[in-house]
Order: structure tokens, then C-alpha cells, then sequence
């Protein structure tokens, strides 16, 4: 089973069971008012895309992304303390930092069978010690989340097994949950989108996905979210996105139109 918390609970007990079950569910972390502005802004994105052409993608599945561009909303769920908080704790030991890595919408419409199970950390290959938790990932509920609908397949556990380890039936539960709750995982665990055998409901989340500093993120957001957008968000959103020095020089830029200045940090963009 995935365990379910209040907001209340304190982040060293979410982050005990982040790290013995891999998952966790905290419930109605925004009301359901802000879970349906979100959605509003989404909306028009989501209608203008094609659903996928893949059983991974999902072939009654539509997927957006450019959140921090396009939706007010998601920006505050990427700030949002208590995530970044335990982000932070989570990441700690292999990075002096982290970043924002991935953004994306996704809505199942009835028909859609099951993802294939997955761990996120496969987006860098086999060239990282398992050893490394590679990220720290968060899937909103945008609306309610139910086994008949495409909630969330996550095999708890499963981020200790051997990596060629196939779970059974039994080991694959269901992030039921409902409207501005979110789940919580790290990237090592087996998890995938779920059937939605309804007849009419669709399921749509919101995936904000964090990732030590020093890795290349999976989403590029210098094109998703480009400077002339970016100088508009508060600098902290920027920071998280990449606007900035890690470790302690990863991310300058020489400015090619300027002379005699040398290695700056993206936020000289921002200040001139």
C-alpha cells in the first residue's frame, strides 16, 4: 500500500517512509479550487494537442509541457515550501543542490491501458550507481485520482530491488487520491500511468520533477521557458530552473556581444 499524510505530518516522517516504501501521498496539499484554476490554464494547451502514438506515451493520452511558461499555477506548485523542503532533505547526500528537471500535464482519456512500469532515472542511462538517487519527483491531482480511471501504478519497495526484478500483480498498487493531493517518489522506483476504463472521466495530473544540480535536466527549460519569459517569474522560480551557478561554477555563459566579460552566471541577464 502507499501511505497517505496530512500536511501536518512532519517532513522527517515523510521522508522515513520516501525512503523505506520509495512513495508517499500527501492529502489535499491545495484545495480543489486551485487544482481547477490550474486546470483552466492548462486547458487550452491540452485541447490543441494530439494525443500520444505510443503504449509509453499513451495512445489516449495527451501531454503538455512548458509549465513554468504556461501556467501561473504550476509555478507555485514548483515553489510550494513544503515540497522544496523535502526535495532538499531527500537530495541532500549527492548534491550540494538541486533543479528543476521536468514539467508536464497529463491527461488519460477513457481507453488508455496501462504505461509500462518504469523508474525515471533510465532517462540518464545505466551510467549512474544505483547508489545515487537521481531525483526527487512530484505528481499532482488535478482531479481525483482512482484505480478505474488511470491512477498512478508505484511498486513500493521496488527501488531497492535488483534492477531486473519484475514485480507480481499483488506488489502493484494504485495512487488513489483525490483533487490537490500529490505523490511524492523518488526516480528508482517502478511506477507508471494506470488503465482509465471509465467511460467518460479524465484523469489529469500535473508532474514537477526535481533532480540533482550537476545533471542535465530532462526537460530543457532555457527553451521551454526562454529568458524574455523567465525575467517575468520571481528569481527563486529562476533559480530552480537553471538561471543560475551551481557547484560552484556549472551554468555560465560568456555573453558573445559583450567584451571583457567573462563567466557570469545567468542571473546577468536579468540584471542589466
Amino acid at each position: 500500500m502507499i501511505r497517505h499524510f496530512k500536511d501536518t505530518e512532519s517532513s522527517d516522517n515523510i521522508l522515513d517512509v520516501l525512503e523505506t516504501d520509495g512513495a508517499v501521498i500527501v492529502d489535499s496539499l491545495i484545495p480543489p479550487s486551485t487544482a481547477f484554476k490550474i486546470s483552466s490554464e492548462l486547458r487550452p494547451y491540452l485541447e490543441a494537442c494530439p494525443d500520444g502514438l505510443t503504449n509509453f506515451s499513451g495512445e489516449s493520452t495527451k501531454r503538455v509541457g512548458a509549465l513554468m511558461a504556461r501556467s501561473k499555477g504550476c509555478r507555485d506548485l514548483a515553489l510550494h515550501p513544503l515540497i522544496n523542503k523535502l526535495c532538499a532533505k531527500f537530495l541532500e547526500s549527492f548534491s550540494d543542490g538541486y533543479q528543476l528537471n521536468f514539467t508536464q500535464a497529463v491527461e488519460i482519456s477513457p481507453s488508455e491501458s496501462i504505461q509500462p512500469l518504469h523508474r525515471d532515472r533510465g532517462v540518464w542511462g545505466e551510467y549512474l550507481n544505483r547508489k545515487i538517487e537521481t531525483q526527487f519527483s512530484t505528481i499532482w491531482a488535478m482531479t481525483d485520482f482512482t484505480k478505474s480511471n488511470g491512477s498512478t501504478c508505484v511498486v513500493p519497495g521496488s527501488h531497492k530491488w535488483d534492477k531486473d526484478r519484475k514485480p507480481t500483480d499483488k506488489e502493484i498498487c494504485f495512487a488513489e487520491m483525490s483533487t490537490g493531493s500529490v505523490l511524492l517518489y523518488g526516480g528508482s522506483i517502478l511506477h507508471g500511468g494506470g488503465a482509465n476504463i471509465t467511460d467518460s472521466e479524465k484523469r489529469l495530473a500535473v508532474l514537477i520533477h526535481y533532480s540533482l544540480s550537476w545533471l542535465r535536466q530532462e526537460e530543457n527549460q532555457y527553451l521551454s521557458c526562454p529568458p524574455e519569459i523567465a525575467a517575468e517569474l520571481p528569481s527563486e522560480l529562476r533559480d530552480l530552473m537553471g538561471y543560475s551557478l551551481v557547484n560552484p561554477i556549472l551554468g555560465f555563459f560568456s555573453p558573445y556581444d559583450k567584451k571583457g566579460i567573462e563567466l557570469v552566471s545567468p542571473k546577468h541577464i536579468f540584471e542589466q
